[in-house]
């Protein structure tokens, strides 16, 4: 058994300057690659990050920008469709106004003709009944004189 321990020992003396050259070679390294590659993968993730984060305010920016244009279209359409009612209630009122006018032209019109006609009317009654008292004389005077027609030269005295 002491073999064994002798062996084991003899073996951990050999192995001294490999786990010395080891434990060297870990300390380079850590300082010479993994310091630097360490500090490199940290400003790269910082980077990465802040360049995120710029994306993440730039994109809210542009949401907030965009809702902002959205809601200037809309007040413009808004706008617009304003001008739009107001304009087709102004031709709609003038058209009322124009039709109004028409009527009342036409009524003046159709007045006038009713008191043209009327007075025609009344001129034609009065011309008929001139006319029928005249035609009633003569017919009296040719029934009840014996005088001829108003045709005939003999019977006016």
């Amino acid at each position: 058994m002491g073999d064994i321990f002798g062996e084991v020992g003899w073996a951990f003396v050999q192995a001294i300057p490999t786990i010395i050259f080891l434990t060297l070679l870990a300390f380079v390294l850590r300082r010479l690659f993994f310091g630097p590659l360490g500090a490199v993968m940290k400003a790269r993730d910082d980077q990465t990050k802040g360049a995120l984060a710029r994306a993440r305010e730039r994109a809210a920016l542009a949401e907030a920008k965009t809702a902002e244009y959205e809601a200037i279209w809309r007040r413009a359409r808004q706008d617009l469709y304003a001008v739009h009612e107001a304009e087709r209630r102004q031709a709609a009122a003038e058209r009322e106004d124009l039709i109004r006018q028409a009527r009342e032209r036409a009524n003046v019109l159709l007045e006038e003709t009713r008191a043209s006609l009327e007075a025609e009317a009344e001129t034609a009654r009065r011309e008929l009944t001139q006319a029928s008292s005249s035609l009633a004389a003569e017919i009296t005077d040719v029934i009840l004189g014996g005088r001829r027609g108003p045709d005939d030269q003999e019977a006016r005295p």
